[in-house]
């Protein structure tokens, strides 16, 4: 530097001819000022991607943090493993970045994982800054990273259909649904250690219907009906003292031969044995004891009683052949039918007997013990005995239309307004319409066998009982603890058949602000801040309805309040309908819905369902869990603090 210094001085004080000097000098000056903008530019640009792969290194490294199974003794408050992914991440993003050598990182945690922090470092070699005796920059970056979570509600749909019974890389896909959801808990708990956010867990776990009946009697008991109309039986008790005699009529039935013969005494001639012949040939007398059988015919009430009375007649004749005599027996039965009306009921009064069962549509079942939980008597034992039953809590949906379009907007709301099961957010009112039923699984019944192509819709005395399929217990949003929460998990079972429909309903029911639940949902966190709403909905199938099975919506073979001919094809499509309809509602409340698809392909229906970026296919139980480690990271915010 001296050596380009001094000769300047000589010419600045040397005034004779000084234009082509100071022109140097110019040049010289201009090149410091322009070659230091190059490397300072160079400097900037360098720095600023020191920064993002250092901010890139430390966010891997906390979501490493998030999903650690298994961490081995830390190093710096960190497992190495996850040194290994942010050392990874940030040579990776900063990797022979030109003029740069001597480079460092190093990440760190204060606080055991909670907030990972790093230390980027590099020396920029400069182009034309060293012609003036600087040679190089050190550059130098910090980095932090942490699950910054706040305030979230977060609502599990869960799919708890049969087919996740089915196995799964040696275990079973309900096994695969409950690690995942304990390892989401983990994921966001860790988040949330040494904070003051409010995280909430809801559950609807569904398959053909929900079990919300504890909910809506907590809530308020009204809300569930008193009576309600089921695919049921009836027994049929014939009791002839409370019938009214409509006619009699007598028959004879004659056996064939007509008589039999049968030899006795013999004389020693036949005047002696024709003298000896009874005096009397007798008419026909009653022989033996009577029997009596009773048949029903027709339904109710238009049931016939007739009562059959068999008695042994026979008649003796005498006569000789010979010196021989013989007995001929004339037989017959006296048939007396007496026929009532009005001699049977279905309440098994005193003196009755039981005749048969009565397969069809029982309106008017008295529920309102039931619906509390309590052990309700029925006459659906064998031959009509009493039973006690008490409610799983799975519900019939209130009022619905059977059309085959549904849909939601923003202006209108939904579409057809008198669907009250779509309606995520209307209490009952006095109108029966606008409640709930109780599903009575032990009392329904299918007409007419199990064989679709029995089925009739008219009363009859053959029928099936129409199975069970209630899934555990919906959970209002709460705080809970690993414990609690890993217990609700282990209690999820698989039954019944796939209707997303249903789960998406009460699901959004149960997380609305505007709903029945808006006192629970609404309750504000003592933080102060505001709440972010999640549905997490996970199936492992397509829509899958039964016409013959109790449902959320009775049995739609016989009740049709969802078709108009009882088809499942039909059923399929119009439960899509209330699905997606449904899922817009919910999502303009601000909810974000996130979806997953276990084990089968993301349909259109469930990514329209989704809300945007917010869908996933999972094809084992790897892909799950992590589906649901995903959900938690954005559930969680983690975020770059630094």
């Amino acid at each position: 530097m001296r050596t380009i210094i001094l000769p300047l001085q000589r010419l600045v004080s040397d005034v004779a001819g000084n234009v082509l000097p100071l022109a140097a000098i110019g040049m010289v000056v201009a090149a410091a000022i322009v070659g230091s903008a190059i490397d300072l530019s160079r400097n900037f640009k360098v720095e600023s991607q020191l920064q993002a792969a250092c901010d890139s290194a430390v966010l891997a490294a906390r979501r490493t943090v998030a999903t650690e199974a298994n961490p081995e003794p830390p190093v710096h408050g960190l497992a190495p493993s996850v040194h290994t992914v942010a050392d990874n991440y940030f040579r990776t993003n900063f990797n022979g970045v030109q003029g740069t050598d001597t480079t460092g990182f190093e990440v760190t945690s204060p606080d055991n994982g909670q907030t990972v922090e790093g230390t980027a470092s590099t020396v920029l070699n400069t182009v034309v800054m060293r012609l003036f005796g600087f040679n190089n920059f050190a550059l130098s970056v910090k980095c932090t990273s942490s699950m910054g979570i706040g305030n979230a509600d977060v609502m599990m749909v869960l799919d708890t259909t049969g087919s996740m019974a089915e196995s799964l890389g040696g275990s079973t896909r309900i096994a695969a649904l409950r690690a995942a959801m304990k390892n989401f808990y983990t994921t966001v708990s860790t988040a949330t250690r040494e904070t003051n956010a409010r995280v909430r867990y809801g559950f609807v776990p569904y398959s053909s219907t929900v079990n919300v009946g504890k909910l809506l009697k907590d809530l308020n008991p009204s809300y569930l009906a008193d009576s309600w109309n089921y695919q049921s039986r009836v027994p049929i008790f014939v009791n002839l003292s409370q019938g009214t005699k409509t006619g009699s009529s007598e028959n004879y039935e004659y056996p064939d031969p007509a008589y039999t013969t049968s030899s006795g005494s013999k004389y020693n001639s036949q005047s002696a044995c024709t003298k000896a012949l009874p005096s009397n040939q007798t008419a026909y007398s009653n022989s033996g004891s009577s029997t009596t059988s009773q048949t029903t015919s027709g339904t109710t009430p238009n049931i016939t009683v007739n009562v059959v009375t068999r008695q042994p007649q026979q008649m003796l004749t005498y006569y000789c052949d010979g010196s021989r005599r013989y007995t001929r027996t004339y037989t017959r039965t006296k048939v007396t039918t007496d026929s009532y009306k009005d001699a049977t009921n279905s309440t098994n009064v005193a003196g009755s007997k039981f005749d048969h069962w009565e397969y069809r549509q029982v309106t008017g079942v008295d529920t309102s013990t039931y619906k509390t939980f309590a052990r309700t008597p029925v006459l659906n034992g064998s031959n009509g005995a009493s039973v006690n039953y008490t409610w799983g809590g799975c519900i019939e949906e209130r009022s619905t239309s059977n059309t085959a379009d549904f849909s939601y907007s923003t202006i209108s709301g939904m579409s057809p307004s008198s669907a009250l099961d779509v309606d995520i957010d209307s209490a009952p009112t006095g109108d029966a319409k606008t409640k709930w039923g109780p599903l009575w699984p032990e009392i329904s019944y299918r007409r007419a066998g199990s064989n679709s192509s029995t089925w009739t819709r008219n009363t009859t005395t053959e029928g099936a009982s129409a199975g069970t399929y209630c899934p555990a217990e919906a959970k209002l949003l709460a705080e809970m603890n690993q414990s609690s929460f890993n217990t609700y998990a282990n209690s999820l079972t698989a039954v019944g058949g796939t209707y997303l429909d249903i789960g998406m309903i009460w699901g959004g029911r149960l997380l609305s602000p505007d709903g029945i639940f808006q006192d629970v949902v609404n309750e504000a966190p003592t933080n102060g801040g505001e709440v972010a709403r999640h549905i997490i909905f996970m199936t492992d199938g397509q829509m899958d309805t039964s016409n013959y099975v109790p449902t959320a919506w009775g049995m739609d073979w016989w009740d049709l309040r969802v078709t108009s001919n009882g088809s499942e094809d039909t059923a399929n499509a119009r439960h899509n309908s209330r699905f997606l309809a449904v899922c817009e509602a919910i999502k303009a409340k601000g909810i974000r819905v996130w979806v997953i698809a276990f084990t089968s392909g993301m349909s259109t229906n469930l990514k329209t369902c989704a809300s945007d970026d917010s869908s996933y296919i999972a094809t084992n139980a790897t892909d799950l869990n992590t589906a649901f480690q995903e959900i938690a990271k954005q559930v969680g915010e983690l975020r770059i603090t630094e």
